[in-house]
């Protein structure tokens, strides 16, 4: 790897966990539970890496092993086939690591996000692996994702948990980890207030339940009650940020992941804003007691001209989630979650592949967004929804307020009826919203001018790149 590739990866991933603790679910009463709306995301994979050695073997077939079974598998546990290694050449993976500690040194790792960097093509990918995916854990048995960090601490498994939970992920699902960092959720608030707190963009309205104050008793039902923020751009101190990246009760583990990732893009271009790159020397002292990570200061130091440079439409956002696994209950009683192995494969693949001609077309077009109602940040939220989409976009002010009609304005001079379907199809609008208008020198090839018709919510796991 080009070591400005190297240092860029490592700035980017280690900038995000210095500035961000991303927080995992503490006890909670069993308050009512609506029912689970999860995330889902598309894997049809859209570009082609290395050829597969192997097919993968779907493991819902797979004969699980209870918890409490001693190490290594046993002879009637079949043990799935490994995953074709995925890789791309001149890239490297991050694996972010949440941590439930509380200072405790027995844990689970609860939060597990793979960050894929291809400095030549100047793209982040994020891949939120859900905690109860069941994997086969090597040297172990057949577990939980996130059961695998702790075993290898407590086992003789060669290395550390960090090893072996590396392990497992390029057992399982092809990617081999080359750099970890571990964070718990001790420092997140003081984290997030020291920046002044974060901008959240938030596009669907989110309820969920909430302690009316961190100092009351969290096991009394009678402190919690109903909070709901969106849709619009949040505003989140440290305690409502720990709030909005840890509740499920009203929704769930998938629903968090997609959260999690919004909060790490935030923080992402609240660091920027702060320039904080510059203070890099100051985070990484600071706060080398809480991250435990494997990249050093030097090659973090040497990132700051490079990471200015991305913008939010060079990062991807992918989840392991609902349409390529299924839930299922082992003997013990254990609420797990299977994978389809050909469809997850297809997912990572899409994932980890380069730019194709779409997505570099799309990283190159422009498109300018006026809020044309009195919704506030109706603005921002279809600029965040574009760069999911992987467009490139700017916000001017309307010519009024009073637009009832969502338009979509296409500018350009071949005037491709294709290219703008995708955007439309990105936006939720329909072919009646498309207005065909050749402009010369114009600052932008599209305009969207928002109408009080525009529904800001979507699914990100939907949205094509």
């Amino acid at each position: 790897m080009k070591p400005q590739g190297r240092w860029l990866a490592a700035g980017i991933f280690l900038l995000v966990a210095l500035a961000c603790r991303i927080p995992l679910g503490t006890s909670t009463p069993q308050l009512p539970i609506a029912t689970a709306v999860p995330i889902k995301a598309s894997a049809t994979a859209s570009a082609t890496l290395a050829p597969p050695s192997a097919t993968p073997s779907p493991s819902a077939t797979i004969t699980p092993t209870p918890w409490d079974t001693p190490a290594g598998p046993t002879p009637n546990t079949p043990v799935p086939t490994a995953m074709p290694q995925l890789f791309s050449d001149d890239s490297v993976n991050f694996l972010l690591i949440g941590s439930d500690s509380r200072g405790s040194d027995s844990f689970r790792t609860d939060v597990l996000i793979i960050v894929n960097v291809q400095p030549e093509h100047q793209l982040v990918t994020m891949i939120s692996v859900p905690r109860d995916l069941y994997v086969y854990i090597p040297g172990w048995t057949m577990q939980r994702v996130n059961a695998a960090y702790q075993h290898g601490e407590a086992s003789t498994y060669p290395g550390t948990g960090f090893q072996l939970l590396g392990d497992t992920i390029e057992y399982n699902l092809g990617i081999k980890i080359d750099h970890t960092a571990l964070v718990d959720f001790a420092g997140f608030q003081q984290i997030i207030n020291t920046m002044g707190g974060i901008d959240v963009p938030t596009a669907c309205e989110f309820t969920d339940w909430r302690i009316k104050s961190p100092d009351l008793d969290p096991e009394d039902e009678d402190n919690w009650e109903l909070h709901t923020i969106g849709p619009g751009v949040e505003h989140l101190d440290g305690e409502l940020a720990l709030w909005y990246v840890r509740s499920r009760l009203r929704s769930s583990d998938f629903d968090r992941g997609r959260r999690q990732q919004e909060v790490l893009r935030a923080i992402f271009q609240r660091a920027v804003q702060l320039d904080m790159l510059t203070r890099i020397p100051q985070l990484f002292q600071d706060f080398q007691d809480t991250v435990d990570t494997d990249v050093g200061l030097d090659d973090i130091l040497s990132l700051a001209p490079l990471t200015k440079d991305l913008s939010a439409a060079q990062i991807r956002s992918y989840y392991i989630n609902n349409d390529i696994i299924e839930g299922w209950r082992t003997p013990k009683g254990a609420s797990v979650l299977l994978p389809n192995a050909d469809q997850l494969y297809g997912l990572l693949e899409e994932a980890l592949s380069p730019p194709d001609e779409d997505e570099e077309e799309h990283l190159e077009t422009v498109v300018e967004v006026w809020n044309g109602t009195n919704n506030a940040n109706w603005d921002v939220l279809a600029a965040e929804r574009l760069s999911y989409g992987g467009y490139g976009s700017f916000i001017s002010l309307p010519d009024n307020r009073d637009h009832t009609q969502t338009l979509l304005y296409d500018f350009t001079d071949g005037q491709d009826v294709t290219a703008a379907n995708n955007l439309l199809f990105l936006l939720g609008l329909s072919g009646d919203h498309l207005v065909s208008e050749p402009a010369e020198g114009a600052a932008s090839d599209y305009r969207i001018v928002l109408g009080d018709d525009y529904n800001p919510c979507f699914n990100p796991a939907q949205i094509p790149r």
